[in-house]
């Protein structure tokens, strides 16, 4: 193609020109991402991801191997002196939330072509944010401060907008 007869069309990413036969050819050119906005985005969805997971399954092993202790330190500092937690649900709770852990940090990678590249990231954010809202509603029942259960809601959800399909 001569390089005299290219005409690029900036808004529509179309490059068309008359190559030395005198055919017309056009051709769209692949968009490329703008180089600062992209890595940087990918990079906190990583961090977020991994602040998830490591809260999740630091909490969620205290529930399946230290009960007993946590009993004993949610019940001296609370006001209302019993947890309202049997040990089946705190096994079921510590279950979901280290399965969410190893959710949120499954790369696309591992998932098969025909579903979307994120997807057991969203599922798995998706129910570590409805966990945090049943976690908010029981620590405000408690009469206890469910800022962190909130934001943990509000990182999972930063995740879930950041990895969802475009």
């Amino acid at each position: 193609m001569c390089r005299d007869a290219l005409d690029i069309h900036l808004d529509s990413g179309v490059q068309s020109g008359f190559p030395a036969n005198g055919a017309a050819v056009c051709y769209k050119k692949p968009r490329r991402k703008c180089k600062g906005t992209g890595g940087a985005m990918t990079g906190l969805l990583w961090i977020a991801q991994i602040v998830l997971a490591g809260v999740f399954l630091f909490t969620g092993f205290t529930k399946l191997f230290a009960y007993e202790k946590l009993v004993k330190t949610i019940e001296s500092r609370s006001t209302s002196r019993h947890i309202g937690i049997s040990r089946g649900q705190a096994v079921v709770i510590g279950l979901l939330e280290i399965a969410g852990a190893a959710g949120v940090l499954t790369p696309a990678a591992m998932v098969p072509a025909f579903l979307p590249g994120h997807l057991p990231v969203l599922i798995a954010a998706s129910g570590l944010g409805l966990l945090m809202v049943a976690a908010g509603i029981y620590h405000l029942r408690r009469q206890e401060s469910a800022a962190p259960a909130v934001t943990l809601f509000l990182l999972a959800l930063f995740v879930i907008f950041g990895r969802w399909p475009r």
